[in-house]
């Protein structure tokens, strides 16, 4: 049994001590290279990102015909790779400096997640190919808290509970406190 003043001394503790349960970490970086029509360009696409995560990258297909674009259904248009770990982070701060650390608020789901776009490759450091050319990709960060396996582990699985689901203040607070970023309201023009 506690007594009032140890109960008081307990709960000074725990504010003291930071719950390591409610720590924030990246799950995944996905980088997403979206050509557009299957062929030489799209290999070279995926020469880039092999190139940059040192990973086998994986071929996405149309979901659907679209004249106006010249792509039909099933054809691979677009390359995408996910790393997870130390690498991941190694990645995401090169792509952060391409941005300047400058995230629009937009930039953030409802559940946590953030994604922002790059131009142009060579700006994460890999050096210019002609051979190769130029691409653009999509980063997209997923984060996670400990404890998220409950709800995807086959046996006992649990639910995660709405107060450690991770919001989207959350996930603000944690780009500005690890990268020291910024998070616009809207794009200057």
């Amino acid at each position: 049994f506690f007594f009032p003043t140890q109960k008081q001394e307990f709960n000074k503790m725990a504010d003291e001590k930071k719950n390591p349960m409610r720590d924030i970490k990246v799950d995944k970086l996905i980088l997403n290279c979206c050509v557009g029509e299957s062929g030489d360009r799209l290999t070279r696409a995926a020469r880039v990102l092999e190139q940059l995560t040192g990973q086998q990258p994986c071929y996405s297909k149309a979901r659907y015909t679209l004249r106006s674009f010249g792509i039909r259904r099933n054809e691979k248009i677009s390359v995408h790779v996910t790393v997870r770990g130390e690498k991941a982070l190694e990645i995401l701060e090169r792509g952060l400096k391409v941005k300047e650390y400058e995230l629009l608020q937009q930039n953030f789901s409802e559940t946590g997640n953030f994604g922002f776009g790059i131009s142009e490759h060579i700006d994460l450091g890999i050096r210019y190919d002609p051979t190769t050319g130029i691409y653009g990709m999509d980063f997209f960060v997923c984060l996670t808290r400990p404890g998220a396996r409950v709800a995807r582990r086959k046996v006992h699985q649990g639910r995660v509970g709405s107060n450690h689901k991770i919001q989207k203040e959350d996930a603000i607070k944690w780009f500005q406190d690890k990268f020291e970023g910024i998070v616009l309201h809207k794009a200057h023009e």
